[in-house]
């Protein structure tokens, strides 16, 4: 186990540092209580997704990390899908892009997601969309960068310059060079005094493209609550997005299908890990994904099983059923 996740765990939040591989899992408050005597299934070894189908009627599944890095699909994650679905079984692919879902069909296929290895994508940028559309009459200003503007079709909310606007819908920072988001902390400061509510897009912190290390939506509306601003996040780990999987579950298959029957997999802590946790889902981890450096290899079983306890002291009340390296069918 690596030496900052056993400090973690013997000491608590207190201590984490604010690097990016450990910054993600400061976004939530995260309950960190040692050992844990639980009843739940504790993964020893690695577990390939093939050894977890028994028992799921379908996947609720990350993208960003787990299907694809931004740059290209994983293939052995479009596989391990393609046969999943193969089974009758149902794929729900569920992200926390700032975007509307609409947007994010064509972008996996140009990254080599081919259309039968998923039913259905619901976006954070859908939540936002909902929950936005509930303030019709409230001024509303962008924070993001253009691509992202899909999230404001079809509402109906006057479209303002800051001074005037009570919501900022943050989807991302304006140039994803910025090596910190402090550059905003100005602009943050003038939200706060006119009492502007933020509603965030995207609760991921930072993730990974290729080789980069991109800050994200989170990041921003971290810093904005902790100078005092008020925030709202769209998106994993909170109920709404899980609430609206259930719901395109049920319209896909013609049946609601119970919680147990879906496994919600995916490579960040905070997000997906916390959010079947706290929404009651089983969980398959992914360790080489945004914490690939946290946890090191599992190529050896006694690494995954220490991984395991470990994600165990983090969120005693999940199920975690399975965690690999990446998502793969054997």
């Amino acid at each position: 186990m690596d030496d900052r996740i056993r400090t973690i765990l013997a000491h608590g939040p207190d201590l984490l540092d604010v690097s990016v591989d450990l910054c993600v899992l400061q976004a939530y408050p995260i309950m960190l209580m040692g050992k844990t005597s639980q009843s739940s299934r504790l993964p020893t070894g690695l577990t390939p997704l093939r050894e977890l189908v028994d028992g799921y009627d379908g996947l609720l599944c990350d993208i960003w990390g787990v299907v694809h890095n931004g740059v290209a699909a994983f293939d052995d994650a479009v596989d391990a899908l393609c046969r999943f679905r193969a089974g009758g079984r149902l794929v729900i692919l569920i992200t926390n892009a700032p975007r509307l879902s609409k947007d994010i069909y064509p972008q996996l296929a140009r990254l080599g997601v081919p259309r039968n290895a998923f039913d259905r994508v619901i976006t954070s940028g859908d939540v936002t969309a909902a929950l936005v559309s509930k303030q019709p009459d409230a001024p509303l200003f962008h924070f993001g960068p253009a691509r992202d503007r899909s999230v404001l079709e079809g509402l109906v909310n006057p479209i303002s310059d800051l001074p005037d606007a009570r919501i900022c819908l943050l989807t991302g920072p304006l140039d994803d060079a910025i090596e910190t988001v402090d550059v905003y902390r100005d602009i943050l400061a003038d939200m706060r005094d006119n009492a502007v509510k933020m509603i965030c897009a995207n609760p991921d912190l930072v993730v990974h493209s290729g080789n980069r290390t991109v800050f994200c939506a989170g990041s921003i509306a971290r810093l904005y609550a902790d100078m005092g601003g008020a925030v709202v996040f769209a998106g994993k780990p909170d109920a709404a997005i899980y609430v609206e999987a259930l719901r395109q579950a049920a319209d896909t298959t013609g049946r609601n299908i119970a919680k147990g029957k879906l496994l919600a997999v995916g490579d960040g802590l905070p997000t997906d890990v916390k959010g079947a946790a706290d929404n009651g889902f089983d969980a398959c981890f992914i360790t080489e994904g945004i914490h690939t450096n946290m946890f090191g290899k599992m190529s050896a079983q006694f690494n995954a099983a220490k991984a395991g306890a470990a994600i165990k002291g983090m969120y005693p009340h999940l199920d975690l059923v399975g965690i690999c390296d990446s998502l793969r069918w054997v």
